[in-house]
């Protein structure tokens, strides 16, 4: 059994069908914070099998234990999605940012020590690496001062799961992933964001289908070929795919406590006009937008050296970039035909 914490959110919710699909028996905790339970419906009909699922607080440590006492001595392994995840938001919220993301994390950790559970794959971020002199960056590259509280709540888990695995039994895998866009190919399951969008590419769908105005896009002025953030894009369906491989080499490993960090994107730097014009050839559809002042928390560049997780844990990005914007139409035009 795994158990995956915000297993109904967006990266979860792509991970399960990979894991379901893959044989595992999967356990989802999410207090639908940000996501919807009809998504357990949506894994269901792409899958045939309906995840077990609680809704929990997971940064409630009494809560979380009740949970863990019902289906802990069963698990294997666990998958920690569940976090507030949003740079903007992380700066003018802080410390609800850091409650939340630190201590989910500890009482997951607690409750995995109490049921030895073993195997951990953790989600991190590549805004640990702040703005990086270089790019693209390696496990390697030097962690910088996060540049938001989100970014910062990232690297403070990586210590504390490196911390920790030193101390008990623990084998733990962080990835650090890119910018994730893209939907499952049946438009079944995908981004669905609660509210006005934190990320760019539901923001671009929202646009398309009318619910928005227009697109702001946060500067035109950084130092790169059109004035606009670079990003490494890596397709949901993809980092699924990556989460898989990493619990496959942790369950495969006979040591007794390990830690290490992957990077997973595609290795391709695009910038955000880049995705707009993109999103036009994958669609047909022009986007309205605007240009706005720049956003706190945001860094000029950065994308992904991949070569670790390519050869580590035989992984490797497949879909590309109109892909992602293609299949994350898709998805927001059959979402929203359901709601009509």
């Amino acid at each position: 059994m795994v158990i995956v914490t915000g297993g109904t959110g967006y990266i979860g919710s792509h991970t399960c069908v990979e894991l379901i699909g893959n044989g595992y028996e999967v356990v989802i905790l999410d207090n639908l914070s940000n996501s919807e339970e009809s998504v357990l419906d949506s894994i269901e009909e792409i899958t045939g099998t309906r995840p077990q699922f609680f809704n929990v607080d997971i940064d409630n440590a009494t809560q979380l234990a009740a949970v863990f006492e019902k289906i802990g001595s069963q698990a294997k392994s666990v998958i920690h999605f569940a976090a507030k995840k949003a740079v903007g938001e992380s700066v003018k919220e802080p410390l609800a940012y850091y409650r939340n993301n630190l201590d989910s994390l500890m009482n997951i950790l607690v409750e995995m020590e109490r049921f030895q559970i073993p195997n951990l794959v953790f989600s991190s971020s590549c805004t640990v690496y702040g703005q990086p002199e270089v790019c693209p960056v390696t496990e390697a590259t030097p962690r910088k001062e996060a540049e938001s509280p989100y970014g910062n709540t990232k690297s403070m888990c990586e210590d504390i799961i490196r911390d920790t695995a030193r101390a008990q039994s623990l084998k733990a895998i962080s990835l650090r992933y890119f910018n994730p866009i893209g939907a499952h190919e049946s438009a079944k399951i995908g981004e669905l964001p609660v509210g006005i969008p934190n990320n760019l590419v539901p923001y671009v769908t929202q646009t398309a289908a009318g619910i928005r105005k227009e697109l702001t896009i946060f500067g035109d002025d950084y130092d790169t070929e059109d004035g606009t953030c670079i990003r490494d894009f890596i397709h949901v369906v993809d980092l699924g795919k990556a989460h898989l491989q990493a619990l496959r080499k942790l369950e495969t490993e006979t040591i007794r406590s390990s830690y290490d960090i992957f990077n997973i994107g595609t290795g391709k730097g695009s910038s955000v006009l880049e995705l707009v014009n993109t999103f036009k050839q994958a669609t047909g559809i022009a986007i309205n937008f605007k240009v706005g002042p720049r956003r706190d928390g945001d860094i000029t560049a950065v994308f992904a050296d991949t070569t670790k997780a390519n050869t580590v844990l035989n992984w490797k990005a497949e879909l590309g970039l109109e892909e992602g914007l293609r299949s994350s139409w898709n998805w927001e035009q059959n979402y929203r035909s359901k709601k009509a």
